[in-house]
């Protein structure tokens, strides 16, 4: 579904966001979805390594 978007949603949906949340609030609402998904990414790499790891440790015994 994101994929689909494109550059007219994107601007669409950055103009509704300025409307709603004003030029105030958008850095700090960009700043909280960015810190959100670093850390939603930093959590799934490390679930993966450590089934990577239980995997290895499984194939060892």
């Amino acid at each position: 579904m994101i994929n689909n978007i494109g550059i007219p949603g994107l601007i669409l949906i950055l103009i509704i966001a300025l409307i709603v949340f004003g030029p105030q609030k958008l850095p700090q609402i960009g700043r909280g979805v960015g810190d959100a998904l670093r850390e939603f990414r930093h959590s799934a790499k490390g679930i993966l390594e450590e089934s990577t790891d239980i995997a290895d440790e499984k194939k060892k015994i």
